[in-house]
């Protein structure tokens, strides 16, 4: 395991019904091809060593006990891969027959796993010839395998050197009783959910079973491996497609097509799974499941549900050069345009609803913003002004304010004054030249020293300008300053770092270039949308410093590096607190072809130490509404010490550049 990837796979054989040495030939070819990919967890179809469709055939002695021969070959077979593995097979025990799934690893059974719910309706004939399988786990000699078998449903399959890959496994039916037997093996530890299923074809079908299992992967914040049956089961009466699905946490990994053999391969995140359910208190661990498992009235004995069994196995370790998952650049922007336009409308909605709340609460019907021209400050004003409509209050008590100085271009000057008429609303000019040079003479600061200096007492005067006109109207500043720069500290405390309500506090920057981009595409003033379309063209700036022949000379991205790579740190940082080492790791995956390896690790270590070193901003941020599942308030998402030592993230992005 590499990361926190393990590589698995759902492998459907073509196989021939009541041929198990023919099939077990199959699965063994499967087994070796995943060996050549790295799989280190392989799954079959249910039954797939005789064929699901065998019908009274089960009931032949032949069948049964060539099925075990079969299950022998595969046995010795996985001497030679490094792999955990699960094989669907009739298996009899104590004079009777059961739907069950063997576990193997390393020359040896590791034990079996007995189907619950037999289907017997409509076209399933299942108890027919099966006897449903118990919980418990119990020992029994096997003569085949000329060890004692486990044998039980609740049972977890742990890898001794990578401990976070615990398996559990049901079959088909299992997963689609109104109680699978996945809730438990989740609540028991196992991180990665596999299901042997023989799931015939009917239209619409596939849709039902794609999202029973992407469901239920995000319910139990698990990896999810559904293999089907496929081409080679009989068809006298009913057709399998062989879909097969992997899933992590909701989210559709793989799947490949129906009516095709093959293998479907992905690789899971167990590291992410662990930090989604350390985060979310409301899953149990294995012992509060035990806990909860204590049925009404059986308190005082302590008795309750069946424990389970821990089984350990072994794997090599290994590393994987290319992921076979989708590591998205802009992992707070949706790849499809539907949802990314679903998503955008319902954020410009969650924050024009946060600033309406708010100005109905404190009675306001003025709002004052510091148009630059940016995005920024174009996104607060857009939301503003949704806000308004929504409560009825007439845009001209919108005050934009423009207060050019030192850095103003041409351009952004003509943006802001543009966009403050086309929306309606009043349009103020404030130029704060001669207050920040008297300021400047009053300090004793040379004017010509463009330092931090010159560039703060500009923007701490364009926050006391904003703040004084809101007395003069009664009305609230709108914190213009968006998450990306929150979390460098890319802001001016006491400058524009303050507002009376931040209404982008929870936007990253690589989305709020989207949310204009929306606006501009969907608004109905084609001169409103013009000017837009020329605000996303500008180059990101705090316009502090001269511009050089009347443009742009001071570019954010230049000294703090690029958002778009700033973002995917702060996603992967704060959503998942994965090693700097994982972060780096995924974004040179990510912007492969864009950045080298050392322009990433640059900027990731510039990240890291402003993240740490700038916390006493964030501490103290003006309210503001989260719009996702990343966000920085000091009051609710990131409760961090401003004082927190970075020592031990620096080590390891050391080992980085070594």
């Amino acid at each position: 395991m590499f990361n926190g990837f393990i590589r698995v796979a759902a492998a459907t054989p073509k196989i021939r019904v009541a041929d198990p040495a023919y099939n077990a030939e199959q699965v063994i070819r499967l087994m070796k091809e995943g060996e050549k990919l790295q799989v280190k967890l392989m799954v079959f179809p249910e039954l797939c060593l005789t064929g699901y469709t065998c019908q009274d055939l089960f009931l032949q002695f032949p069948l049964i006990r060539r099925a075990k021969e079969a299950l022998a070959a595969v046995i010795e077979a996985s001497k030679d891969v490094d792999m955990l593995i699960f094989v669907g097979l009739p298996w009899e025990r104590n004079n009777k027959l059961y739907n069950a799934a063997a576990a193997v690893s390393g020359g040896r059974l590791l034990g079996i796993i007995p189907k619950k719910h037999l289907p017997n309706y409509s076209e399933f004939y299942e108890m027919r010839h099966f006897c449903p399988g118990d919980d418990e786990c119990v020992y029994a000699w096997d003569e085949g395998s000329n060890d004692y078998i486990a044998m039980g449903s609740r049972m977890v399959f742990r890898c001794e050197e990578f401990p976070l890959l615990c398996v559990a496994a049901e079959i088909c039916e299992d997963l689609w009783v109104p109680c699978p037997p996945s809730i438990s093996h989740a609540m028991a530890g196992a991180t990665v959910i596999v299901n042997c299923s023989a799931s015939n074809e009917t239209t619409g079908k596939d849709s039902y079973r794609h999202e029973l299992v992407c469901g239920q992967s995000a319910r139990l914040l698990c990896g999810y491996v559904y293999c089907n049956a496929g081409e080679g089961e009989s068809t006298q009466d009913l057709v399998f497609g062989g879909q097969n699905i992997i899933a992590e946490n909701g989210t559709c990994l793989a799947e490949s097509e129906r009516f095709v053999h093959g293998m479907t391969v992905a690789d899971l995140d167990l590291e992410r799974l662990d930090s989604e359910r350390r985060r979310m208190n409301t899953f149990p661990s294995p012992s509060q499941a035990a806990r909860m498992a204590v049925m009404p009235g059986q308190a005082e004995n302590g008795k309750g549900e069946t424990a389970y069994e821990e089984v350990l196995f072994h794997l090599r370790s290994f590393s994987l050069e290319h992921l076979k998952r989708p590591v998205d650049k802009a992992p707070f922007v949706p790849d499809d345009a539907g949802q990314r336009r679903k998503r955008c409308e319902e954020i410009l909605s969650i924050q024009a609803m946060g600033l309406k709340k708010r100005l109905e609460h404190t009675g306001c019907c003025h709002a004052v913003i510091g148009l630059s021209g940016g995005l920024d400050s174009t996104l607060a004003l857009l939301v503003t002004v949704r806000a308004f409509d929504r409560l009825g209050i007439d845009r001209k008590q919108i005050h934009c304010v423009t207060m050019p100085c030192f850095g103003t271009t041409d351009r952004t000057y003509q943006n802001a004054c543009a966009m403050a008429r086309q929306v309606g609303a009043k349009l103020t000019e404030i130029s704060i030249r001669e207050s920040v040079s008297l300021h400047f003479k009053d300090i004793g600061h040379n004017p010509e020293k463009h330092d931090v200096t010159y560039e703060n007492s500009q923007a701490r005067e364009r926050t006391q300008v904003l703040m004084d006109v809101a007395n003069q109207v009664n009305g609230m500043v709108i914190g213009t300053g968006d998450m990306s720069e929150l979390a460098l500290g890319w802001a001016t405390y006491n400058g524009d770092h303050m507002s009376m309500y931040g209404v982008n506090a929870g936007v990253p920057k690589t989305l709020v270039r989207h949310l204009v981009r929306y606006y501009a595409d969907t608004c109905k003033e084609e001169k409103l949308a013009g000017v837009l379309l020329d605000v996303l063209d500008t180059p990101v700036s705090p316009e502090l410093l001269p511009p050089e022949e009347g443009k742009i000379s001071q570019k954010t991205e230049d000294l703090v590096g690029p958002y778009e790579l700033h973002d995917f740190f702060l996603y992967y940082i704060l959503r998942f607190g994965y090693m700097p080492s994982k972060i780096f790791y995924l974004a040179c995956l990510a912007f492969e072809g864009e950045y080298d390896k050392e322009v990433i690790l640059k900027w990731l270590k510039v990240f890291y130490r402003r993240f740490f070193t700038q916390q006493f901003k964030r501490s103290c941020l003006p309210d503001g509404p989260k719009v996702g599942s990343v966000a920085l308030s000091p009051r609710g998402d990131l409760r961090m010490p401003s004082d927190a030592c970075q020592r031990i993230w620096e080590e390891d992005l050391e080992k980085l550049g070594k």
